[in-house]
């Protein structure tokens, strides 16, 4: 086994949930941390065509001002990133909203360089139900055809809160693999939010991955969780599928406890049970404390110290921190 510290800084790390980063200041906080690329998040479970734009436009602007970060757009971008000690910036959105109703502006947004789609964000939109919605309806005619066009496109279906079924109507319907960004095990830890046995292997076998959550409601019902509860659901994802299945989105956001007071993040909270995208059952009310350890992405280099003292190999460590999203990244955008 490679000195932990020293695997940290060689392999490619990919966490691909990331919305704490759309309050750009954090970016620098995943470089601290040794990460290769990010997923931020593009206006997220609202807004529109237009919000969605300009927020990509930003991120192309960021850009333009610094020579420390690229747009991803093709798994050699991430490469690049690495080789140049960069970081490399994975356009996805969660949910829809943005697409509105008009296919047509997903080439648009493809061609700004959007990379990951999530279908839905716990409720119902016009592509399918929600994890958090009361039916479970499958994909719509407008979802199918919606499917089709991101695999015309080479971009990745995310069925990250994204209800069962409209997830596996995704899997069937989809040519390419299929993920889920950020969700957890239910066997290991029954939150509504978490994800079921059969739908796990389901996007194994379509050669996606599920990537492993830190938000402490997702992993257990201690207020203040363990490194070793983020590491147990990897575990039990990588024993039920393979280790190639695997993988981290650890969703750091602005709620977080010690990015935002509690009274902020209370008040936040509050805001999303109101619009419906949250609901009590599935998420308690904060403060929200990620995994001992690791509770901003500027310690990540403990989670691979973690793996490697509960005995993964180092290549398999490679795999968990990003080369099997680079492997996804690669058959779907291309090289």
């Amino acid at each position: 086994m490679d000195d932990p510290l020293h695997l940290h800084r060689d392999a490619i790390i990919i966490d691909a949930t990331c919305p704490l980063a759309r309050s750009r200041q954090y970016v620098d906080w995943w470089r601290e941390g040794g990460a290769t690329a990010i997923a931020p998040t593009v206006t997220g479970m609202s807004g529109n065509a237009q919000s969605g734009l300009r927020e990509i436009g930003g991120w192309h602007r960021y850009v333009r001002e610094r020579d420390d970060t690229l747009i991803v757009c093709t798994a050699a971008d991430i490469e690049r990133a690495k080789a140049e000690g960069k970081i490399g910036l994975i356009l996805h959105c969660q949910g829809t909203a943005i697409i509105e109703d008009e296919l047509d502006f997903l080439d648009a947004f493809a061609a700004a360089g959007l990379r990951v789609v999530q279908l839905c964000y716990n409720r119902r939109n016009l592509i399918g139900d929600g994890a958090a919605e009361r039916t479970d309806s499958g994909l719509s005619h407008f979802g199918l055809a919606f499917i089709r066009r991101l695999n015309d496109l080479g971009l990745v279906v995310d069925c990250a809160h994204t209800g069962l079924r409209t997830t596996f109507d995704a899997i069937e319907a989809s040519s390419a693999p299929v993920v889920i960004s950020h969700a957890n095990a239910f066997a290991v830890h029954p939150n509504r939010r978490n994800v079921p046995d059969d739908l796990i292997r389901a996007i194994a076998q379509s050669g996606g991955i599920v990537g492993t959550v830190g938000f402490p409601a997702f992993l257990g019902n201690e207020a203040r969780p363990s490194l070793d509860r983020f590491v147990d659901d990897i575990v039990y994802k990588a024993e039920l599928t393979s280790i190639d299945n695997v993988g981290i989105g650890v969703d750091y956001y602005e709620g977080q406890h010690g990015v935002e007071s509690d009274t902020v993040a209370l008040a936040r909270y509050e805001q999303r049970i109101k619009d419906g995208h949250w609901r009590r059952e599935e998420y308690p009310p904060p403060p929200y404390y990620y995994p001992a350890g690791i509770e901003t992405p500027r310690t990540l280099a403990r989670l691979t110290r973690r793996l490697a003292e509960r005995g993964f190999a180092a290549e398999d460590i490679r795999k968990v921190l990003g080369l099997n999203w680079l492997r996804v990244f690669r058959a779907v955008w291309g090289s």
